[in-house]
């Protein structure tokens, strides 16, 4: 029987402190050439100005274990945000790399959200400096959330700052995240303000032009750019993405949808081997940040991979817990 599972019990099934180990191997292994992955298909969906892609991949598993194998069907319709709605919706399925058969069919949002903040984590982890302990945040919505929580586990937080396009939402950011860290969080007018001292730097919004420039940077930060996963879209100046020592989830994906770098070249202020490389590479002991003073860039677009691999421990522990549904198919 294939398990039917909705957001509350992938919710049960899952934490972040088990998920960026498993985020750090699964690029790794993507990076090593273990893993079958194409670049993503998308469409655009025009009624809602909206996106749709697939994302099929294969993680084999070790000697005689077949893997995770499956893909994610995912919506991005930006204009859900004024309904009431995720801006991002998606379900995953999980089949049996021996045959092909559904093992599980579950909602893909949390997922998702999850194995997001976890890779920009592990982009702290292996290129932030040692002792950094200042987050900002640009962007109040589930990533700026999900990165928080993920973050605080690499890197021990003092103080996070957060910026909003609306101020009201970023002060429910403030309320809520209050509850849940030991370190003061408090909202701010501006990006340039809430960079202003960080040592780390998140960018989680839906911009389509730069919300951070080159002046607003600072020797010795590391930036987790997530927001955009669109070749037209961008949350950072072409002169910031030249000032930045950058590493990608994907080669091939970025060459295609990091709207952040595309653009850059386009301009000119970047050349088209500006990318080092993978963060796997880095996770793979290649040498990641040379100096305390450089500025370290990961640019994530989100791979099939990490979904995938989410999944399969999704359903290894819904059997443990003895949830979800069976699915007849």
């Amino acid at each position: 029987m294939a398990l039917l599972l909705d957001e509350t019990d992938v919710a049960r099934c899952l934490d972040m402190a088990s998920l960026i180990p498993l985020m750090r191997e699964t690029l790794s292994r993507f990076s090593r050439g273990e893993t079958a992955q194409p670049v993503r298909t998308s469409m655009r969906i025009k009624p809602a100005n909206g996106f749709y892609g697939v994302m099929p991949a294969h993680v084999p598993g070790p000697a005689d274990d077949p893997g995770a194998f499956g893909l994610k069907s995912v919506c991005f319709f930006p204009g859900n945000d004024a309904l009431g709605l995720p801006t991002h919706l998606a379900t995953v399925l999980l089949l049996d790399p021996r045959n092909g058969n559904l093992i599980g069919l579950m909602d893909g949002r949390l997922i998702t959200e999850m194995r997001t903040a976890a890779v920009s984590a592990v982009s702290v982890d292996l290129l932030a400096r040692r002792g950094t302990s200042a987050l900002a945040i640009l962007g109040s919505g589930v990533q700026a959330r999900s990165h928080l929580a993920a973050v605080n586990l690499v890197r021990p937080l003092n103080h996070v700052r957060v910026w909003s396009r609306r101020p009201e939402r970023a002060l429910q950011f403030v309320h809520e995240m209050h509850q849940s860290v030991r370190c003061p969080v408090s909202a701010v007018a501006t990006p340039a303000d809430a960079v202003k001292g960080a040592d780390i730097v998140v960018t989680a919004t839906s911009a389509t032009d730069p919300v951070l420039f080159a002046p607003d940077l600072a020797p010795g930060m590391h930036l987790a750019v997530v927001g955009s996963s669109s070749a037209k879209m961008r949350e950072l100046d072409g002169a910031a993405v030249a000032r930045c020592r950058v590493w990608v989830d994907s080669r091939d994906a970025a060459r295609v949808e990091a709207g952040d770098l595309l653009i850059a070249e386009k301009e000119g202020h970047i050349g088209a081997g500006h990318v080092i490389g993978e963060l796997g590479d880095v996770a793979n002991d290649v040498s990641g940040r040379q100096s305390d003073d450089e500025i370290t860039m990961f640019k994530s677009l989100g791979m099939a991979v990490e979904d995938v691999a989410t999944a399969q421990l999704v359903v290894e522990r819904a059997r443990r817990l003895g949830i979800g549904r069976d699915l007849t198919v």
